[in-house]
């Protein structure tokens, strides 16, 4: 179900319209309540929907989620594994179920309304619950994850820091988009704290490492997008199908300790300054979701190899912002704004190149998109581009500055793509910085 981007859709729940989590939207998470056992949920207005409740009442019998409740986990991979078709279905159904008149999609096709939930207020008494009174897990149980370096202003700007500022990209970049791979035990849901962690580091002036507490702690501002189905080992991905394997988007902050990374990443990469956390939000917004909001990525030149050509626009129109919160204040401020659009290498090619090797992908593994930079200095989405590698501290309005993270500073991520009418949110990631902890 893919709604026009002017769409006038509305819903029986109040709350839905004008909200973050419209009918338009309706992200997945998993959650639990009460002491319940923690299962799948859907987001609309200031609810959250049990699915696993509307399943248990036979409103998924006659779609391809009739059979075993998979909506009864704590982890959205078992609904990921059943595929585009099965997404599609559940969100149609869900789209009948709460919205006030007939909706037609974009395609022209007319959805008609079930009253079955709206009038029927025990199963009501069931299934939704205020998202204020509901605790939020990780999504999915990532098996992999992965962290591409796909905004051009980033690797332009780090370039122009730490090699040569008049050639500051590597001849592949814009030939390959560049990544690594991540720890997925440590990516962990929006809320947790990060622990400062300690490493290695060596300052210019040093004859010696020294071990001890990160002091140059970053953020990554971040997209990142769940995969769905799973391709055999030894085939690859073709961009015709990538789309298909793409269940969702979700915030993410790569955190990073920036002189542990700058002691170690020569000759084999990140390391200890990426692996101690990668914090998402609990609510993944389905890529169909997204649709209205594709846009023409920016220009790639060169022309990209043939494997990398995708049809169709796969730039993705999401307002961005970094809210900072130190300890002293009262209210958040914003430190950054920016724009995913400015991505120079799209989701559809970061999942085709990852695989044109033959690597197997499986339900629920993650991939980051890299620090989400755009063309003006309030738009860099990282504390050492924002700062200029410390050159430019920030002025907080305590009269506290800021290089780098100190202890008990609070980061909040947050995104929403604008239509005229509705507004696609997704909800927030956030983390609080706390002290080293000896061995």
């Amino acid at each position: 179900m893919i709604f026009a981007k002017d769409s006038t859709a509305t819903s029986w729940l109040k709350s839905a319209n004008g909200s973050d989590f419209p009918i338009q939207n309706l992200p997945y998470g998993v959650f639990s309540s009460g002491g319940s056992s923690s299962r799948v949920g859907v987001a609309i207005g200031d609810q959250v929907v049990d699915l696993a409740a509307l399943h248990d009442s036979g409103l998924f019998a006659d779609s391809p989620v009739a059979g075993e409740n998979v909506f009864a986990r704590d982890a959205l991979n078992d609904f990921m594994a059943m595929g585009v078709d099965a997404w599609r279905a559940v969100r149609r159904r869900l789209v009948a179920l709460f919205a006030d008149e007939d909706v037609i999609d974009a395609s022209g096709v007319a959805i008609a309304t079930d009253p079955k939930l709206r009038d029927d207020a025990d199963l009501q008494s069931k299934a939704l619950m205020s998202a204020s009174g509901v605790t939020m897990h990780m999504p999915s149980k990532v098996g992999n994850f992965v962290d591409f370096y796909s905004s051009k202003e980033h690797a332009t700007n780090i370039g122009s820091m730490f090699r040569d500022p008049s050639n500051p990209l590597l001849p592949n970049w814009v030939h390959i988009p560049i990544g690594y791979n991540g720890r997925s035990s440590s990516v962990i849901v929006s809320g947790t704290d990060i622990v400062r962690p300690c490493g290695q580091t060596k300052a210019d002036d040093a004859d010696m490492p020294s071990f001890g507490p990160c002091r140059l702690l970053d953020i990554e501002l971040e997209m990142g997008f769940f995969t769905g189905t799973a391709n055999d080992l030894g085939t690859p991905i073709p961009a015709s199908n990538a789309p298909d394997h793409i269940f969702g988007m979700g915030l993410v902050n790569d955190w990073s300790a920036r002189d542990i990374q700058k002691w170690e990443y020569v000759p084999l990469g990140p390391f200890l300054g990426k692996s101690f956390a990668t914090s998402v939000s609990p609510w993944v917004i389905p890529l169909d979701a997204l649709a209205p909001f594709r846009v023409p990525p920016p220009v790639q030149e060169p022309d990209v190899l043939p494997y990398l050509r995708v049809d169709g626009d796969w730039g993705l129109d999401i307002d961005l912002r970094v809210e900072l919160k130190s300890t002293q204040m009262t209210e958040a401020m914003t430190i950054c704004r920016t724009n995913f659009k400015y991505m120079y290498w799209t989701i559809v090619q970061q999942l085709v190149h990852q695989t044109c090797n033959g690597t197997n992908v499986e339900p629920g593994d993650l991939y980051g998109s890299g620090t989400v930079s755009g063309p003006t200095p309030d738009s860099y989405g990282s504390m050492i581009e924002l700062c200029w590698k410390g050159t430019k501290p920030l002025k907080l309005p305590t009269g506290e500055e800021r290089k780098f993270l100190a202890d008990g500073d609070t980061v909040s991520l947050s995104g929403v793509c604008n239509a005229p009418n509705f507004k696609v949110g997704f909800g927030d990631v956030c983390g609080t910085i706390l002290p080293a902890r000896s061995g």
